[in-house]
């Protein structure tokens, strides 16, 4: 397949969970979000030189190329894998940035500022992580992944989450838990298929599995 089929065939699917177009590259912090998203959730790639309706504008300056490494390896802590492709096409440069999912999640965009802030994946936006997402990814890295032991705890908040999907903040109010506690027992229900995480208007809500 050639090139230019190869990528108006990407093009034609928009933008998605895996897919995001970059019209040009201006902020290596504002990428460097998209890089962290695309690692902390299913892996995916930035079209960069695609405008939002799929229209071809093109990588015209070495400058844009060096804030597309600038994102990965300077504003990502730790460093993300990336691989960037160049393709010639109807007389302009796109580059493809391939992030594979890491297995050293939490990966976070660093600001101008020092501050460091994990995203993920949702539909065609990122989203700022959970505190439970940050807590399923500690669990992850641990040798001998976490015991799961059902108590009074367990069964206080499973009453909460007997209702209607749940913000975090509300959960905590209603189950009268410690916040902290709360994250954890939720991270592990999580992991044990007990409980779904969905994103809401807002913010992240969680629900008992049926």
């Amino acid at each position: 397949m050639d090139d230019r089929r190869y990528l108006h065939g990407l093009i034609s699917q928009g933008e998605h969970q895996q897919q995001d177009f970059k019209y040009k590259v201006t902020d290596a912090v504002k990428l460097a979000r998209s890089v962290s998203a695309f690692a902390n959730t299913e892996g995916g790639r930035l079209l960069i030189g695609v405008r939002d309706d799929g229209h071809l504008s093109g990588v015209r300056s070495e400058e844009e190329i060096f804030m597309m490494h600038q994102a990965a390896w300077k504003y990502c802590q730790p460093a993300s894998s990336i691989k960037f492709d160049n393709y010639r096409v109807e007389g302009r440069n796109i580059v493809i940035a391939t992030v594979p999912m890491s297995n050293k999640r939490p990966i976070c965009a660093i600001d101008d500022e020092g501050r460091q802030r994990a995203y993920v994946r949702i539909a065609d936006e990122n989203i700022v992580a959970s505190p439970v997402h940050l807590a399923i990814w500690r669990e992850e890295q641990q040798l001998h992944g976490a015991s799961f032991t059902y108590g009074d705890d367990e069964r206080q908040l499973m009453a909460v989450l007997e209702e209607t999907p749940q913000p975090l903040n509300k959960i905590v109010r209603r189950s009268r838990l410690p916040r902290p506690k709360v994250v954890m027992l939720l991270a592990r229900l999580i992991r044990y298929g007990l409980v779904g995480m969905s994103h809401g208007e807002q913010s992240f809500v969680f629900a008992l599995v049926c």
